[in-house]
């Protein structure tokens, strides 16, 4: 592959731009971060993390480094001192956070998951759906097992659109500022509607990687002040950082927070978060038990609900969370039931749960959709209404898709139907959403943890989830 150097853009700031970013001020923090499984290994860790992998699980995972079944090779390990904290009383967080084995036994999965590079118009961008969705960071203070970006996090070389392979870049504010104007003139131009894809005007961008709280607060208010600038009207920023290093979110993080909604008071903010089990944030007593709050509720970890709390003062700013369910975490009804009616007491929105994306080595992972519906639906029962807001979904190359239903019962003078069906709704769909709202019907299949499990009993196909390769 030919690969010519390219000189690199710089993005000048404008005055307004200038004068919020000077208020900016860095903080230090020492995550005390674990990377690669050689620390423990050689037992290069604090004392009481050197019986965080038994000798058995060491060796298993040694025999496989340098193979094709080498498991750092697939997602690297890294974990933070917090985190730590919490896994050592979690067996979900043990399981979320360390290697194992298994996750290389069957490899099978997507380099490039939901078809992304697809719609990448610029590097770092993907512009798929209403929304634009940028890799501002190529890693997380720790790393989940399942992560649906292990190709980027692992720095893997995909086959491009144009048959080029390369690893996934980062995308860079002057070329993301110049596609977002062009893109937003066009529209404008040709009346509202974008005269190649049928998309409005772009105003929304979801910061994503990787993990951008691992950037600075200059880097992040970077990104702001610039999207801003550029006319995007609501920003969004994906983080597990609340569950992995709380502590990140500090009086200078929430101060810059502030000026910029002081500078930009238009922009929405909207943060994205990544809890999948009620022991990433809530304490517990010498009985591994949660512990009950006078009034009502159960008791957080401080660092965590310092920063839940500093959210739950400002108006400007909403908070979602949003999780798979994945096994041995949190396919459990009970866990999540605690998990949603804790979150929305803090403020935190319910968005999605997922089903387990088609990522390699997604076998190790993945619940059965019908498996993972019922326990979504099991843990809503004895929820609010507002507390109940999340729904299923299911990520098909022509967009998000909700598990819409599932039937216990067969469904009479419907072939195929004979022990219920399954239906799909399709959520967004890329582009001009063509197929937004249209449902596909299949046959149940109680082994299927992905749409090719059900290619041979499609009973209605309306959306179209099944007439390519799903």
């Amino acid at each position: 592959m030919n690969v010519q150097a390219k000189v690199r853009k710089k993005h000048i700031p404008t005055e307004k731009e200038a004068e919020f970013l000077s208020k900016v001020e860095n903080a230090k923090y020492d995550r005390k971060i674990i990377t690669g499984l050689q620390k423990f290994i050689d037992g290069k860790v604090d004392d009481d993390m050197k019986d965080f992998y038994s000798q058995e699980e060491i060796d298993a995972i040694a025999v496989l480094k340098g193979t094709n079944k080498d498991i750092e090779a697939r997602m690297p390990v890294k974990i933070t001192r917090h985190y730590f904290e919490r896994a050592r009383v979690s067996a979900p967080i043990r399981t979320l956070v360390k290697a194992s084995p298994a996750e290389t036994f069957d490899l099978a999965g997507s380099e490039d998951p939901g078809k992304q590079m697809s719609y990448s118009p610029v590097e770092g961008l993907i512009h798929k759906y209403e929304l634009g969705l940028i890799y501002v960071a190529g890693t997380c203070s720790a790393h989940c097992r399942f992560c649906y970006r292990e190709e980027l996090i692992a720095k893997k070389e995909i086959v491009r659109e144009d048959g080029s392979i390369q690893a996934k870049g980062l995308a860079q504010i002057p070329d993301l500022v110049e596609y977002i104007i062009q893109h937003n003139k066009e529209v404008d131009e040709a009346g509202g509607i974008h005269p190649e894809t049928g998309r409005e005007r772009l105003r929304e961008i979801l910061m994503s990687g990787g993990d951008p709280m691992v950037l600075a607060n200059k880097g992040i208010a970077s990104w702001w002040a610039a999207l801003s600038e550029a006319g995007i009207e609501s920003i969004r920023l994906g983080t597990k950082e609340l569950a992995f290093f709380p502590q990140r979110f500090d009086e200078s993080f929430f101060k810059m927070m502030d000026d910029f909604h002081a500078s930009y008071p238009q922009t929405k903010l909207r943060f994205m978060i990544h809890f999948n089990h009620p022991d990433e944030f809530l304490a517990k007593d010498e009985d591994g038990n949660y512990i009950d709050m006078p009034g009502g509720g159960l008791k957080w970890v401080e660092d965590t609900e310092k920063a839940i709390d500093e959210f739950g003062k400002r108006g400007f700013v909403t908070v979602d969370n949003q999780a798979p369910i994945i096994k041995n975490i949190n396919n459990d009804p009970d866990a999540l039931r605690i998990m949603q009616r804790e979150l929305r007491r803090k403020k935190v929105e319910n968005h999605y749960f997922f089903c387990g994306r088609d990522i390699v080595g997604h076998k190790a992972f993945n619940v059965p959709i019908e498996e993972a519906w019922n326990i979504l639906n099991t843990s809503q029962r004895g929820l609010s209404g507002v507390e109940a807001h999340a729904r299923l979904s299911i990520t098909h190359y022509y967009g998000k898709t909700e598990v819409a239903a599932v039937t216990n019962e067969p469904v009479p003078g419907i072939p195929g139907g004979e022990n219920g069906v399954v239906i799909f709704k399709l959520l967004r769909s890329a582009e001009d959403a063509p197929k937004k709202g249209q449902v596909a019907i299949v046959g149940r299949n109680p082994d299927a943890i992905w749409f090719d499990g059900y290619k041979d009993r499609v009973i209605m196909d309306d959306a179209g989830l099944f007439s390519t390769k799903a």
